[in-house]
């Protein structure tokens, strides 16, 4: 198991996506957003879609976990579960159930935004197995003179003190910001007909994104 803590914005999905295609093939990872705090039911029906299992969902509880435990046996699989601060003691009880079976082959990934880490840590059976604890922070301004060159062709050859001075005012190491702000700066460049950034097509850009605060 492996858990991840990492605030809004800064590329948490992106960042497990991309490791976990470089180990193992895409139709072996299965992956469930929470939205909002599910149940225990709703985690199974859950799981039993995201596995394309055939025909309907077991009515009752014993049953639908002998599918699943059944069917996570065939081969390894990986389950990455994001956004999961949602889920409760029950839940995460559930998934250490599923996972602490013998005969499961089951990697688990949870990914969640501030809270996850408290969540995981106040359940001692589940937080005892998993073995890898990962935090991201935002970019560095290093970073993203590193980074955001490769991120878009917009910013491939722009000027770097431009993206600092986009970074600075802006965006602040924030994937989530960074993407918003490559989306109107694409547009001033389209309506000015111009081929690089420069500091008036960022103000323009500045412009139309909301305060974040951040």
């Amino acid at each position: 198991m492996a858990g991840a803590d990492l605030r809004g914005g800064l590329g948490k999905t992106v960042a497990v996506t991309s490791c976990l295609r470089e180990v193992e093939p895409e139709e072996e990872i299965h992956r469930i957003t929470f939205h909002a705090r599910p149940t225990t039911r709703a985690v199974r029906h859950e799981l039993f879609t995201s596995l394309h299992l055939p025909g309907q969902p077991p009515r009752y509880a014993s049953e639908f976990d002998h599918l699943l435990k059944t069917a996570l046996a065939t081969y390894p699989r990986t389950l990455v579960l994001d956004e999961a601060q949602w889920l409760s003691s029950d839940q995460l009880e559930y998934v250490r159930y599923l996972w602490d079976d013998p005969y499961t082959q089951l990697a688990v990934v949870f990914v969640g935004g501030e809270g996850c880490y408290q969540s995981l840590r106040k359940e001692p059976m589940l937080s005892s197995r998993i073995f890898i604890w990962q935090r991201l922070a935002r970019l560095t301004p290093e970073e993203v003179l590193d980074v955001i060159p490769l991120y878009h062709p917009i910013w491939a050859d722009a000027d770097p003190a431009d993206i600092a001075f986009a970074d600075h005012h802006a965006t602040h190491g924030n994937f989530r910001n960074w993407a918003r702000l490559t989306a109107h700066t694409r547009t001033a460049l389209q309506r000015t007909g111009r081929t690089r950034v420069d500091r008036e097509v960022l103000r323009w850009a500045f412009s139309r994104l909301a305060p974040t605060g951040s």
